[in-house]
């Protein structure tokens, strides 16, 4: 019989995106784990941390060596819970990382369920299950990010611009999300020619007509430096998408089917249970999906920053009032942020599904079942359902749960 309180070792993947060696917060934090295989080496980029039983990047048992999903499939009813397995299955309906994002990631969306099972079917080594992917981003530094459409009001004066009119002959019309579908897979599609073009020609607009979006002229030379002056996605992402700039604690939620991109900081990821995605934008070509399924699969839900916002709220969940929750709209997962100053405690009510607790700074103790487990920065633990849990801060602590 397994452990209900499991001490987890974890790997750092190397997309280029990444930072390089032990700037990245991902790859240090990785390497607190004690005893670990994993090691920095400061001429790789680190991006992700994963902390969850995807197969992809499993986390494994400190102890054993044994593979968290592993573990899992031998244990379902003592750490899942009935609920969990019910309602998600026989495996963590999330999957928690830690991202260090030194320049913008591929400019993005993730397949809903309908089309995740299609594609999954018809290509199951590019599309790897079949499940959505809604996320959550918590920010750990500032952090930089493209994500859901401006409003209409502030994309149409855009598209009235001498050098953007080229996407958009029919100005006449009334611009709703028909248009703003129509515009992008007409951007998409464009040639490296006409995208070059059309961003030299952005470059010389004064910066008046810009009006509040002028940050546009001040973001596009660092996009262009990093994918080119031939990218599409710097024109999607500059033109219709929100453009934030987060600080530490604050939150953003990505249903399925919701563009975005991003661009810098250290950030703590949740996610539905999934690793699909379709790419468009701030890649190469030859690594890009269908601007025609993606363009198709675009939904206009987010058309604000205030509906792309997840402000962290009051929990229940810590009995001493010194936790708070992210609590996205899907049911997969909640995010837990526990902070506490030396010498303080915190109790955290068991939850009928399991719960991945990680350290982004700090050290104190977690005890749980008659058993005192130490807790430092990096360090990360599989609690298994109806298990509550105390933590003691020996310095100022921050502990994230993901829970279902």
């Amino acid at each position: 019989m397994a452990d209900n309180i499991i001490q987890l070792e974890c790997s750092c993947n190397e997309y280029p995106w990444g930072k390089k060696g032990s700037e990245s917060l991902a790859a240090r934090l990785c390497s607190k784990t004690p005893r670990t295989k994993f090691h920095i080496d400061n001429d790789k980029a680190y991006s992700e941390m994963w902390m969850g039983d995807y197969p992809v990047l499993s986390a494994t048992d400190l102890k054993t060596g044994e593979e968290l999903h592993s573990i899992i499939d031998k244990n379902k009813e003592l750490l899942l819970g009935k609920r969990c397995i019910e309602q998600f299955g026989g495996a963590l309906p999330y999957l928690p990382k830690i991202l260090s994002i030194q320049k913008a990631l591929p400019l993005q969306i993730h397949p809903n369920k309908d089309l995740a099972a299609k594609l999954h079917k018809e290509n199951p080594e590019q599309f790897t299950d079949p499940n959505h992917k809604p996320e959550i981003a918590v920010a750990l530094s500032k952090f930089e990010v493209f994500a859901g459409w401006k409003p209409l009001s502030e994309i149409q004066p855009l598209f009235e611009l001498e050098p953007l009119q080229r996407f958009w002959p029919e100005r006449n019309a009334q611009f709703n999300n028909a248009t703003l579908r129509q515009v992008t897979r007409t951007i998409l599609k464009a040639s490296e020619e006409v995208v070059r073009d059309t961003q030299e020609r952005l470059a010389a607009v004064p910066k008046d007509k810009y009006g509040k979006q002028s940050y546009i002229l001040e973001l596009l030379p660092r996009l262009q430096e990093q994918y080119s002056k031939e990218d599409n996605g710097n024109l999607i992402a500059l033109l219709c998408m929100n453009y934030m700039v987060l600080s530490p604690g604050e939150a953003i939620f990505i249903p399925a089917d919701g563009i975005h991109a991003y661009l810098s900081g250290d950030i703590v990821e949740c996610m539905a249970r999934s690793n699909n995605v379709l790419n468009t934008g701030f890649c190469p070509r030859a690594d890009r999906d269908s601007v025609d399924l993606f363009s198709a699969s675009l939904t206009f839900g987010p058309h604000s920053v205030k509906d792309v916002m997840l402000p962290s709220k009051p929990t229940n969940k810590g009995e001493n009032n010194k936790t708070v929750v992210y609590a996205p709209p899907m049911s997969e997962f909640n995010m837990l942020l526990t902070t506490l100053k030396k010498g303080e405690k915190e109790v955290i009510r068991p939850s009928d599904g399991p719960s991945v607790i990680f350290v982004t700074t700090g050290s104190g103790t977690l005890q749980a079942e008659g058993k005192e487990h130490k807790l430092e920065e990096g360090y990360v633990f599989f609690v298994g359902q109806g298990v509550e849990m105390t933590y003691e801060a020996g310095s100022n602590i921050q502990i994230y749960a993901a829970v279902v």
